[in-house]
């Protein structure tokens, strides 16, 4: 079976305005986010991709067109079943002024039980992100056979799940996983079992020294901005 490279959209500016952008039309990527995203070609330059799926949303899209510029005629296909978690009316809202919701609680202790207000629930949100890779998986390996690697450019939640289910980890512990910013992440599907290969890799260690305010205990909904 195929070899996916998921990668994170390089950092927005929802990201560093510590906004939960959601599904939020407009959502860019900013200075720094452009960096990493011109650098993404030279960092996947040896790997032979065969398909690029991508989320909908503008800071997906702005993230490959690098890589898609760097390689002319590279099948792209969108996918809505890797699109953003649907975070109903906390879109939009200063992460800041989720905290205190008692939903928060939830969804970071127990986020199998976490639905959000005009939204999906975050059990929902897994089980289409993991459909959509069985799927794509199946037709790569129709069309480009058992070794071929692919790529799907998506969002921090989606990924933290793929990389849970793929571990068989419940869902209630996919907030201790992390993935920064333009990170890639590699499972490799065989007959019997999923293999992580990679986790969040920048190549960057910025993100490692210590800071003067203490680390959060929390996970950042929505992934966070990585090194600043």
């Amino acid at each position: 079976m195929p070899t996916l490279i998921l990668v994170r959209h390089g950092r927005s500016t929802a990201n560093t305005s510590a906004v939960l952008a959601g599904r939020t039309p407009g959502v860019a990527l900013d200075e720094r986010g452009l960096e990493q995203a011109a650098a993404l070609p030279g960092r996947l330059a040896d790997l032979p991709i065969a398909e690029v799926v991508t989320s909908p949303l503008q800071r997906c899209r702005e993230t490959l067109q690098p890589l898609l510029d760097a390689r002319p005629g590279l099948p792209v296909h969108t996918e809505d079943r890797i699109n953003e978690c649907d975070y109903g009316d906390w879109s939009g809202r200063k992460l800041a002024e989720l905290t205190d919701e008692p939903l928060m609680q939830v969804v970071q202790a127990h986020p199998s039980a976490a639905a959000f207000p005009g939204g999906e629930s975050m059990r929902a949100m897994q089980s289409r992100a993991a459909e959509a890779v069985r799927e794509w998986n199946a037709r790569v390996e129709r069309d480009h056979g058992a070794d071929a690697v692919y790529l799907m450019c998506s969002h921090g939640d989606i990924i933290k799940s793929l990389v849970a289910e793929a571990l068989g980890l419940h869902l209630d512990l996919f907030q201790r996983i992390s993935v920064e910013p333009c990170s890639v992440t590699v499972i490799r599907y065989t007959r019997l079992r999923p293999f992580l290969v990679r986790l969040g890799d920048t190549g960057d260690f910025a993100s490692l020294v210590p800071r003067e305010e203490p680390p959060a205990e929390d996970a950042t909904v929505g992934g966070d901005a990585g090194a600043r």
